[in-house]
C-alpha cells in the first residue's frame, strides 16, 4: 500500500488545553508516517491541525472538561483532518491585515484558506454510536489536502470534496 491507498481513519480526544496542540501534532505526524505520506503533506497537515485545534481550545467557551475530537482519514489521494468541539459558533474568516486590533487572531483561518485544498465547517457535530450515527451539539471544522504522488503530481483520482461525512469518518 502507498500514500494514495485509502486507510481506516484515526481519531483522538484531547482536553481543551494548549498542551493538547503539541500532542495532536505528534500523533498526526506519527499517523502520516504510518501512511507513508510525503513530508510536505505531513508538515502542512500538522500546521493546519495546530491552527484548528488552537482555535477550538481558545474560542470554544465550554468547560475545560469537555473534550475536543480530532480525526484524520486518507481516501484515494486526499487527507482530511477534522476538529470537533461542543461550541456551536462557526469559525469566521477575517482579514488579518484589516487594521483591527484583534486582527492577530485572524491568521489561523487565513493560513488554512491559503494552504488547504478545501476546508469548511459542519454544525451540529456528527457522532458515531454503537447503533449508528447521530448529531449532537457543537461543530466540526475540517480541511483537506491532496496527497502528491511519488512522481510529484497530484493524485489523478483525488477529490477533496468527495462524499465525506464530517465527524463520522
Amino acid at each position: 500500500m502507498n500514500a494514495l491507498t485509502p486507510r481506516p481513519p484515526s481519531a483522538w480526544r484531547f482536553t481543551r488545553h494548549p498542551r493538547s496542540v503539541g500532542r495532536a501534532r505528534k500523533l498526526l505526524r506519527e499517523q502520516a508516517g504510518a501512511w507513508d505520506l510525503p513530508p510536505d503533506t505531513t508538515v502542512t497537515a500538522a500546521l493546519l491541525l495546530s491552527e484548528l485545534l488552537t482555535n477550538a481550545c481558545a474560542h470554544a467557551h465550554v468547560s475545560p472538561e469537555r473534550e475536543i475530537h480530532v480525526s484524520c482519514s486518507l481516501r484515494t489521494g486526499v487527507l482530511r483532518v477534522e476538529v470537533s468541539d461542543t461550541a456551536v459558533e462557526q469559525p469566521e474568516l477575517r482579514d488579518p491585515d484589516d487594521g483591527d486590533e484583534d486582527a492577530e487572531d485572524a491568521w489561523g483561518l487565513a493560513l488554512v484558506t491559503a494552504l488547504a485544498d478545501d476546508w469548511g465547517g459542519v454544525r451540529p457535530r456528527p457522532y458515531r454510536t454503537g447503533t449508528g450515527t447521530g448529531t449532537g451539539t457543537g461543530k466540526t471544522v475540517w480541511f483537506a489536502l491532496s496527497v502528491v504522488t511519488p512522481d510529484g503530481g497530484p493524485s489523478p483520482t483525488a477529490s477533496v470534496r468527495g462524499d465525506w461525512t464530517a465527524g463520522v469518518s
